[in-house]
C-alpha cells in the first residue's frame, strides 16, 4: 500500500514539476480550425463608437463591420472581429451576407469607386463601356498628377446589377501606392470629374461638352498635394514645394485644355428624369459602410460578385484560397504600412485650406500639420513633440498617417535628423517616428538609402502612462461590454437572435447589469462559449 502511494506521489511531483516549468495557460483561448489561426474574437455592439474603443483596447488586429438584419428598422450592428475569422463564417452562413466594411476614419485607404444607374431610365447606356472609360479616364488622371502607373489589371471590379439598376464597386489596387484617407479619395475623385459635374450644372443641355472650359485643365485649378513618399522623401528646403504641382505639371496639365476628355458618359438620369453622376459621391465619408465581396443589402438576392469584366486577379499563395485573397483585396482599408509605401493626398481648395504650418516645441495650441488638422491622439503629437525638442534642436511633425489595420502612427519628422543607427543627425535625410497603439511603443526609422538597405529600425521605446490612458474605453452612457476572456463574447438584450448565432456558440443567460446597481437597467447579458468546429457540424 505505502509503494503504491509513494508511486502515485512521485507521479504527482513530476506532473507538478512540469506544469511549473511548461504552465498551462491561465485563460483558454479558442481558435478556429488551424492552429495557426488566430484566437477567437467575435463581438458585437449596438454603437459604431463604441466597436471602434473596442479595437483600439484590442491586442488582435480585429477590425469594424456592420451587419444588417431583418426588422431592424435600418439601424446596423457593429461587428469586431479579425479577417480570418469572418470569413471563416462569412463564406457558408447565409445569414451574414449583409454585411458592410467600415472604412475608419482617418486611416489610409485604397482608392475606391461605387457606380450605378437605373437601367430604365438609361435605355441607351452601356454599363460595361462606362466602367471601362471610367478606369481609363481615373488612370491617366493618376499618371497625370501623381505619377502613378495602373491599369485594368489593378481595378477590382466587382458587380450587383439587376435588370432594374446597373451596380458596380471598384477597388484600384496600386502598387505600393494608398490614399491618406477616404477624405482625401473624395477630394480627389471630385477634381478629376468636374468636367461631368460642370455638364451637370449647366443650364443649357444642348451645348457642347467640348466648348465649355473643363477636362484636365480643372486639375491644375486647385494644387493637389502630392504624395507623401517613404521610399524619396525631400529635404527640408523641397518642403514648401512639396504639396502643389511643380510648374513644369502646370505647364503640361494647362496644355491638356485642348484636349480636354468627354465625360458625358458619366451624366445620367434617375428615375424621375434628373440628371446626377454615374459615380456615387456619397461614400467618401467619415467610418463610410461600404458592402462587402459577395454581400447584398437587406431584402435583396443579388450579391457582390467578381464582374465578367473584371481583370484583376490577386497573387497566387499556397497557403491563402483564391476565394480569400478576393475578400481581402476587396476591403478598402486594408493596407499595410511598408517603407517603400507612398500615401497621395489630395487637398481642398487653396482658398479654403489654411497655409501650410508646422508644429513646433513652443506650440501650446492644436495646430496643423501641413495644413490638415492634428492626428486623432493630439496627447501623442505632442509626446512626439517633446522626442524632437531636446540639445538646442527643435524639430516638428511635417505630416502623420495613420495605419488602422496595424493600429500605426507614421510621424514624417523635419528639422530633427538624429538616428540610432549612425549615433548622429544626418546630414540631408529626415527620420520618422512610428507609434505602435496596440503595443504602446514607439521606434524610429529613417529615410536615408543606407538605414533603409539595412532595413534599419530602432529599439522599441514604451509610451509614457500618461499617453496610453487616451486608448483606454470611455465611459459611455448606454452599457459597456467588453470581452473579459478571449473567446466570451457579451451581447445586449436586444441583439437579434439571427446574429447571436455565431460563432457555432452555445448560450447561457446571465445576470442584469449597469454601471450602478443590476435593479436600475432592464439589460442582459448573454455568455456564449465557443464550440470547438468539426467537419460533421453543419454550416
Amino acid at each position: 500500500m505505502n509503494r503504491t502511494w509513494e508511486a502515485k506521489l512521485k507521479k504527482i511531483e513530476e506532473r507538478a514539476s512540469l506544469y511549473e516549468t511548461k504552465p498551462l495557460s491561465p485563460v483558454y483561448r479558442p481558435r478556429l480550425s488551424k492552429p495557426e489561426e488566430p484566437a477567437s474574437i467575435w463581438k458585437l455592439f449596438y454603437r459604431q463608437t463604441e466597436a471602434f474603443n473596442f479595437v483600439k483596447s484590442c491586442q488582435e488586429d480585429v477590425h469594424v463591420f456592420a451587419l444588417e438584419h431583418k426588422g431592424g428598422d435600418g439601424q446596423r450592428i457593429y461587428l469586431v472581429t479579425t479577417y480570418t475569422e469572418l470569413w471563416f463564417y462569412y463564406k457558408s452562413r447565409k445569414n451574414l451576407l449583409h454585411c458592410y466594411e467600415v472604412i475608419p476614419e482617418n486611416a489610409v485607404c485604397k482608392l475606391y469607386f461605387d457606380l450605378e444607374f437605373n437601367k430604365p431610365a438609361n435605355p441607351g447606356a452601356d454599363g460595361k463601356k462606362m466602367v471601362a472609360l471610367l478606369i481609363e479616364h481615373v488612370c491617366k488622371a493618376l499618371q497625370e498628377l501623381y505619377r502613378v502607373n495602373c491599369s485594368t489589371e489593378d481595378v477590382f471590379n466587382l458587380d450587383s446589377s439587376t435588370d432594374e439598376k446597373f451596380s458596380c464597386h471598384l477597388i484600384f489596387q496600386l502598387h505600393d501606392v494608398a490614399f491618406k484617407d477616404n477624405i482625401h479619395v473624395g477630394n480627389f475623385v471630385r477634381k478629376i470629374l468636374q468636367p461631368a459635374l460642370h455638364l451637370i450644372a449647366s443650364e443649357d443641355d444642348d451645348r457642347n461638352p467640348e466648348t465649355m472650359d473643363h477636362g484636365f485643365s480643372h486639375f491644375s485649378e486647385t494644387p493637389i498635394k502630392q504624395e507623401i513618399s517613404f521610399s524619396e522623401m525631400s529635404t527640408d528646403k523641397d518642403v514648401g514645394e512639396s504639396w502643389t504641382l511643380n510648374s513644369k505639371e502646370q505647364e503640361r496639365l494647362g496644355s491638356a485644355k485642348q484636349s480636354s476628355p468627354d465625360l458625358s458618359f458619366l451624366v445620367v438620369k434617375n428615375n424621375k428624369g434628373e440628371k446626377h453622376l454615374f459615380v456615387d459621391l456619397g461614400v467618401y465619408t467619415r467610418n463610410r459602410n461600404f458592402r462587402l465581396y459577395k454581400s447584398s443589402k437587406i431584402g435583396k438576392h443579388v450579391a457582390l460578385e467578381v464582374a465578367e469584366a473584371n481583370r484583376f486577379s490577386p497573387a497566387r499563395s499556397t497557403n491563402i484560397s483564391e476565394e480569400y485573397q478576393y475578400f481581402l483585396s476587396s476591403l478598402v482599408s486594408n493596407v499595410r504600412f511598408s517603407d517603400t509605401l507612398r500615401i497621395l493626398t489630395c487637398d481642398i481648395s487653396r482658398n479654403e485650406q489654411k497655409r501650410v504650418e508646422y508644429f513646433n516645441g513652443t506650440s501650446t495650441s492644436v495646430e496643423a500639420i501641413e495644413g490638415f488638422q492634428c492626428s486623432p491622439y493630439p496627447e501623442i503629437d505632442q509626446f512626439v513633440l517633446s522626442l524632437v525638442n531636446k540639445n538646442g534642436i527643435k524639430g516638428g511633425i511635417r505630416r502623420w498617417n495613420y495605419f488602422f489595420l496595424e493600429e500605426l502612427l507614421v510621424y514624417d519628422i523635419c528639422k530633427y535628423r538624429w538616428c540610432e543607427n549612425i549615433g548622429r543627425a544626418h546630414k540631408s535625410n529626415n527620420i520618422m517616428i512610428l507609434v505602435d497603439l496596440k503595443n504602446e511603443v514607439w521606434y524610429q526609422k529613417c529615410h536615408d538609402p543606407v538605414c533603409k538597405a539595412e532595413n534599419f529600425k530602432s529599439a522599441c521605446f514604451p509610451l509614457p502612462a500618461e499617453v496610453c490612458l487616451q486608448f483606454l474605453i470611455k465611459d459611455s452612457p448606454s452599457i459597456q461590454l467588453y470581452i473579459l476572456v478571449v473567446g466570451l463574447v457579451y451581447f445586449e438584450k436586444n441583439v437579434p437572435q439571427e446574429l447571436q448565432a455565431f460563432p457555432n456558440l452555445e448560450f447561457q443567460q446571465r445576470l442584469s447589469y449597469d454601471g450602478s446597481s443590476t435593479e436600475s437597467m432592464n439589460s442582459f447579458s448573454w455568455s456564449l462559449y465557443w464550440r470547438q468546429y468539426h467537419p460533421a457540424d453543419s454550416f
